[in-house]
């Protein structure tokens, strides 16, 4: 095994090995950058395993280091070496072992992660490495294969269930028939683990591009329904006739269509005219690629509500007298369902708002107009009620047309999906009056002009106000005021 003795993370580990040899700690690196190393991969994520207590040894390195030392597991005596400098950023995770490497290897989640090298040889120059392999991962490695070093590895973490899919998706690897078995023998079992790691987890899968076809594995292999359990009333739901699939399928098929919009994956059914109807400025490319809370960005927050945009399809499911099903309210059903469930996955309030929103208002953009184009006045709406998730809404409605219709798609009902939201977007972002128009008038002008009281009516003339801005209808403030002075005479009239 071979690595670069000039590059930024050799010199780093380097620092290390002579730090630790003085100390007299022996230490290996294992996992993850043994792994990445011999695939030629970059990695900034650093596991290095000691014979000495971690937490004892961390927050030394850190100090010789220049970083930040951060306790991860003091039960297991996990601790974490944060460094950042001119040359980039590094996370070491040092754990503790004791008697030998063989034995700590044998712990170990993967047989390709169940390699070590060990770390004093960096600090004798060496650059040919000798490779600690006691269970064949490099044979692993060669062959793309996901392998469990022992049948005791997910009783022993079962957020290692998570990974085994997550790793396989991430290398283009496939998980070997055994360790498959094993997956659905201990799927219970991802119960039992905190709401953070399979947070984690969720979103490294979901920010990876074909995120649909791994969902699909999640749930052949009996953990989709474990993490999210709400999804299992929605298999076998029969939709109205223009839905190819079940709401489950279409879910699934919501999210694979997500992946295809944002240029992340295929989409089976389609032709070089329906991606090519879908308005794609790097603006867009920019705006999804945002991150929101650490781990997550629009993105793979856009996949996770087209998961869960229908969730409450089962329970809001009537027939009519004529024989027409409806879902009446499971728009705003299943934003309160996915508050539940990414709460109890330990999401951050601003990803938890952002997916409620997408999720209560994925129904909006088709409602603007159902004849040409919206209007000024129900874009402004339709953002002002959406907030920061308009753009993200929009594209989660083309793909609720492309997983509901399936095969069976009209290209001519399509392109009039994507020119209306092209259209919607220019005016978000070329027509910014329409979406936030400047201020023409305050409560204060309320109050002095028209003599009138605080209140509630105070903020729905205002809201008038911009209304009418955006519609352009108005642009001045004696304009606004004139308005104003119209709807007061009209409500006293009435009266």
């Amino acid at each position: 095994m071979k690595l670069e003795p000039e590059s930024k993370t050799s010199l780093l580990l380097t620092k290390v090995s002579h730090f630790l040899t003085k100390q007299g700690v022996k230490s290996y690196l294992v996992g993850g950058l043994v792994r990445d190393v011999l695939l030629g991969r970059d990695t900034a994520d650093i596991d290095i395993a000691v014979a000495r207590d971690a937490l004892e040894i961390a927050p030394k390195v850190a100090v010789a280091l220049g970083g930040k030392y951060v306790l991860l597991d003091e039960i297991n005596r996990v601790g974490r070496v944060v460094v950042v400098n001119e040359t980039g950023r590094w996370e070491l995770d040092f754990s503790t072992f004791e008697g030998s490497i063989k034995q700590d290897l044998a712990r170990r989640d993967f047989t390709i992660d169940a390699m070590a090298i060990d770390l004093s040889q960096l600090g004798k120059g060496y650059i040919d490495l000798q490779l600690i392999d006691p269970f064949h991962g490099l044979g692993d490695l060669h062959q793309g294969v996901i392998r469990t070093v022992s049948e005791t590895a997910f009783p022993s973490d079962a957020v290692r269930l998570l990974r085994a899919v997550r790793l396989a998706a991430e290398l283009g690897f496939s998980i070997d028939t055994q360790t498959e078995s094993l997956i659905q023998r201990y799927c219970h079992l991802l119960t039992n683990v905190a709401g953070e790691r399979v947070r984690e987890e969720l979103l490294r899968l979901l920010a990876m591009p074909q995120a649909g076809q791994s969902l699909a594995y999640l749930d052949e292999l009996g953990l989709l329904m474990v993490m999210i359990p709400e999804l299992a009333q929605t298999k076998g739901v029969v939709q109205p006739k223009e839905h190819f699939w079940d709401v489950f399928d279409h879910s699934i098929q919501t999210v694979v269509a997500t992946d295809f919009l944002l240029r992340q994956g295929t989409w089976e059914y389609a032709v070089d005219e329906v991606l090519a109807a879908v308005p794609w400025p790097e603006l867009l490319s920019q705006h999804f690629a945002l991150e929101v809370s650490h781990g997550s960005t629009r993105g793979s927050l856009l996949k996770l509500a087209a998961l869960l945009h229908d969730i409450s399809k089962p329970q809001s499911k009537t027939i009519d007298a004529d024989g027409r099903m409806r879902f009446l309210g499971h728009a705003k059903e299943g934003a309160t369902t996915t508050v539940n469930i990414l709460e109890r996955l330990r999401f951050s309030g601003k990803e938890v708002k952002l997916v409620e929103i997408m999720v209560q208002h994925h129904l909006r953009p088709m409602q603007m107009s159902h004849t040409g184009l919206p209007t000024r006045r129900a874009i402004y709406r339709y953002f002002r009620d959406t907030d920061e998730a308009g753009i993200d809404i929009l594209f989660l409605s083309l793909a609720d047309h492309l997983a509901t219709r399936g095969p069976h798609l009209d290209l001519t009902q399509w392109r009039e999906h994507a020119q209306m939201v092209e259209y919607v977007l220019s005016q978000r972002f070329q027509e910014e009056g329409v979406v936030t128009p400047p201020k023409l008038v305050d409560g204060h002008d309320l109050i002095s002009i028209f003599g009138l009281s605080p209140g509630p009516k105070i903020g729905e003339l205002l809201e008038a106000v911009r209304e009418a801005q955006a519609s352009g209808e108005l642009a001045t403030r004696g304009e606004a005021i004139a308005y104003i002075r119209r709807q007061l005479i009209t409500e006293v009239r009435k009266q």
